[in-house]
């Protein structure tokens, strides 16, 4: 019965495809992106351009992080201007242990996770204690912190960051991959992300995930329910500044580098912005939308200084008049067409 009637609260009233065939063309377009980058990937192997490979997973990295701003933006309806913590805390943790204790990507991963997930428990204890516009300012805050106290601090190469971050070699079982080949770390990344978006997307398809959209829509009639709010709006932090954390902890595998510059505002306000472009609460949307966001400044970079101009236009252009982002202006047309092909395939 509560289950039933979260469905209620948190869906809008499905049409006459009905909420599965909603849900199936934020799918395809998932695949069809995944089929997109493995035929990008072929052809910059083709004509070994590992610049746009290099750029494309650079790319694929701030899209995790731009996942996490989407489930709770999203999802939960919770505006973080500060997920950049998170991120920036698993590339320092990735890189000082890579640096410092041991070259070994699960021991990096491993430990950026543990570390974001205990600065995610903190960070949304603090946060959850309050709502709306003062929750937006809270996790800002503690970003700033965050982010002074490492510029400020030698032992982490205070305004210089961190560098010297050697490249690996990834074991898996008798294979092996390196970070230093642009196609085979890329192909890795790429295999996060998927991973990263399958997991997520089944999780909010999943009875949590459909407590997170009531929350949304509205928190005050979820305790009549049976489920605490709170509870859940921590939850869904911790694992927003997980995923943040593990992105981060791809980044000096990359670069070779980390700096505090990674935790400013910029990078969680161009993750915001990334996740409007693209489309909020799809999950794929923050991945385009990152893709899109990162070749349009490589590109409007090399012909002028003042490429973030044009990144602002697009933004305010997206507000204005798609409203729900590029997917979500896409995702009514693929329903229309699937349910109209519906009834030929049932007469078929």
């Amino acid at each position: 019965m509560p289950e039933a009637t979260l469905r209620t609260l948190s869906e809008p009233a499905p049409g006459p495809a009905g909420p599965a065939a909603r849900l199936a063309p934020v799918h395809w377009l998932a695949l069809g992106f995944l089929a997109a980058a493995l035929g990008f990937a072929a052809v910059a192997w083709a004509t070994d351009n590992g610049f746009y490979l290099r750029l494309a997973t650079e790319a694929l990295i701030f899209a995790g992080l731009a996942m996490s701003v989407d489930l709770l933006l999203g999802y939960t309806g919770l505006l973080s201007l500060g997920q950049a913590l998170y991120f920036g805390l698993g590339a320092y943790v990735s890189a000082l242990v890579l640096r410092d204790v041991a070259p070994s990507f699960w021991l990096a991963m491993a430990a950026a996770l543990l570390a974001g997930g205990v600065a995610g428990l903190v960070g949304g204890v603090i946060a959850n204690r309050v709502k709306g516009v003062y929750f937006a300012l809270i996790t800002f805050g503690l970003a700033q912190v965050a982010a002074k106290t490492v510029y400020n601090t030698r032992a982490l190469g205070a305004s210089d960051g961190l560098i010297g971050v050697p490249q690996i070699q990834i074991g898996f079982g008798p294979f092996s991959l390196d970070t230093a080949d642009p196609l085979s770390f890329f192909l890795l990344v790429l295999a996060l992300t998927a991973a990263a978006y399958a997991g997520l997307a089944y999780l909010m398809d999943a009875p949590f995930g459909r407590t997170l959209a009531a929350i949304r829509a509205n928190e005050r009639r979820v305790p009549f329910l049976g489920f605490n709010a709170w509870r859940y709006k921590l939850a869904v932090y911790v694992l927003a500044a997980c995923v943040a954390a593990l992105a981060g902890a791809l980044y000096p595998m990359l670069r070779g580098f980390v700096s505090p510059e990674l935790m400013f505002f910029e990078t969680s306000g161009n993750a915001v912005i990334t996740v409007i472009v693209g489309g909020v609460g799809t999950l794929v949307g923050p991945v385009v939308g990152s893709l899109l966001l990162t070749a349009l400044r490589s590109v409007v970079g090399s012909w002028t200084e003042h490429h973030l101009i044009v990144v602002g236009v697009i933004f305010m252009l997206s507000v204005i008049f798609l409203r729900k982002g590029l997917v979500g202006a896409l995702l009514p047309r693929l329903i229309r067409r699937g349910a109209a092909s519906g009834p030929e395939r049932g007469a078929s």
